[in-house]
């Protein structure tokens, strides 16, 4: 008789992998997407800060709360997280605000794993921007290589 032997997986939980989701936020389908992506992140076992449920980054809080304490929120969980996945779609080139934080990441010298499930490119200048691309440690065009790439960096 012949068995097959599927080895379980097992996640390294004495140390917490915080992971800070940059994206964009302005839309129904941006929200429901990064919502998506943090469920999936959330089930392998990472520690999610998203700005859009985190840092109460919405419309309806904008009124209560200023802007200066929301890019705050925002400035101290890219400084507490370990890992930084941004997701590059919205257009041809990067969401502004995602591009922020990426460039703060990366002067704070974060790893950082990047997302690109849009297939319009900068034509022969490569994915996204140079100075994107040069700054990531994994640029992904699908989520299941995303997942795949944080488990070397966990």
């Amino acid at each position: 008789m012949l068995y097959l032997v599927i080895p379980k997986v097992t996640y390294d939980m004495s140390r917490e992998t915080k992971i800070y989701l940059a994206a964009p936020l302005f839309s129904q389908a941006e929200r429901t997407f990064n919502a998506s992506l943090h469920q999936l992140l959330d089930n392998r076992g990472f520690v999610v800060y998203l700005p859009q449920e985190d840092s109460e980054d919405n419309s309806s809080k904008r009124d209560d709360l200023d802007q200066q304490r929301l890019f705050e929120n925002n400035r101290d969980a890219i400084d507490e997280c370990d890992i930084i996945v941004a997701v590059l779609d919205g257009g041809s080139d990067v969401d502004s605000g995602t591009a922020w934080e990426i460039g703060y990441a990366y002067a704070k010298g974060k790893t950082l794993l990047t997302l690109k499930t849009d297939f319009r490119t900068l034509g022969s200048e490569g994915i996204v921007n140079l100075m994107i691309e040069c700054s990531v440690n994994e640029l992904e065009t699908d989520v299941g290589s995303l997942l795949d790439s944080l488990e070397k960096y966990r």
